[in-house]
């Protein structure tokens, strides 16, 4: 079992909190970088996807996991990044500046659907983002002069400094800088003051407002943040399949999001990549047992959405924290081994949602 003696309070706040974490994620990132060369190009596009996913999933945790804020019309911000990406791309505007302004639409357009937040919250917010989602959906069918409506809309590849990225490793290698840039991004800005008020707000709004925390403004930058960085994986995304149509920015989409970080585990960034993995995965694996269940089952149109729904009841159910938490309990049997007991984790419903940062 590992011990950390702290001499200093900076070492709360540190990035990483001991050698064991440079080590792994470090060897992570190795592992990363020579993806091209270990996997074959198939799965590497898949690997692309999780990492735009997780960078998503990175917003949409702060918004959810860490403000407490849900949104059931994230798509809609997914598709403002894509095709503002997508119409500056093509009219021959550099990459770094065209991802630069799908973040920043987004963001803006974040600011107003985040207003409805300082009203209303729990089922209302999710109503009025879910209302937001299909007001966005539908403007991108009409707008065909600048979407192309419903006939869909092609998307050049990503070309900077008179280099065009029309390769899977090259471009690999772009939403892997971005999607690494993000997450020490996140990770930095919840160890600030306005990480912590973000925190605060979402285990007691009457509590952090009694503290001097502005509701209004730290609710308006959570979805400005949270937006941003949905803009900018619906940039990637962009790229990525090559063609935009507005039934890719669906409702179905929006659940699919909310669905990554309930599994993944709300309330850390970790949780945002497992769950962009599962994301990912799941329909792979739905694919390749369909092939041992019976036609009548294997052959059903909603095979992959009831398997979705079950998975998400369990986790509901049996493991609120999701695959991070379940990780989590994982490892802390190994670290306690031999001494682990079977009870430990029965009283965690009782700690204060802040605990799950630790």
């Amino acid at each position: 079992m590992r011990f950390i003696f702290k001499t200093d309070y900076n070492q709360d706040i540190k990035l990483a909190k001991h050698g064991g974490h440079v080590f792994w994620y470090g060897l992570l990132v190795l592992g990363l970088l020579a993806a091209p060369w270990l996997i074959q190009e198939y799965w590497l596009a898949q690997l692309t996807f999780v990492l735009i996913y997780a960078i998503v999933g990175l917003g949409l945790m702060l918004l959810a996991g860490f403000t407490g804020l849900f949104s059931l019309g994230h798509a809609a911000f997914l598709g403002v990044g894509a095709y503002t990406q997508a119409i500056m791309v093509n009219a021959g505007i550099p990459f770094p500046i065209a991802i630069a302004c799908a973040g920043l639409l987004s963001a803006a357009v974040g600011m107003v659907v985040g207003l409805p937040a300082l009203r209303v919250k729990g089922i209302y917010l999710g109503m009025a983002t879910l209302a937001f989602g299909f007001i966005v959906e539908e403007g991108m069918a009409r707008w065909e002069s600048v979407t192309g409506g419903n006939a869909g809309l092609m998307v050049n590849y990503p070309a900077m400094f008179g280099w065009t990225l029309d390769t899977t490793n090259e471009f690999y290698f772009l939403c892997l800088v971005i999607a690494i840039g993000a997450t020490l991004g996140i990770a930095n800005l919840m160890r600030s003051s306005t990480g912590r008020a973000f925190v605060a707000i979402r285990d007691s709004e009457i509590s952090a407002q009694s503290m001097g925390i502005h509701l209004a403004w730290y609710k308006t930058l959570s979805f400005a943040i949270s937006a941003a960085l949905a803009g900018i994986g619906g940039a990637l995304y962009a790229h990525k399949i090559q063609f935009l149509s507005p039934e890719q920015f669906s409702i179905i989409q929006s659940i699919d999001l909310l669905l990554m970080v309930v599994i993944g585990g709300l309330g850390s960034i970790h949780g945002a990549f497992l769950g962009a993995i599962f994301l990912i995965v799941m329909p792979q694996l739905i694919a390749i047992g369909k092939d041992f269940l019976p036609t009548a089952i294997g052959q059903a149109a909603g095979l992959q959405g009831t398997v979705y729904g079950l998975m998400l009841i369990a986790f509901v159910l049996f493991e609120p924290m999701g695959l991070y938490g379940r990780w989590l309990k994982i490892r802390t049997y190994f670290q306690l081994f031999p001494f682990y007991r079977k009870g430990m984790f029965k009283r965690q419903k009782s700690f204060q949602k802040s605990d799950r940062l630790k």
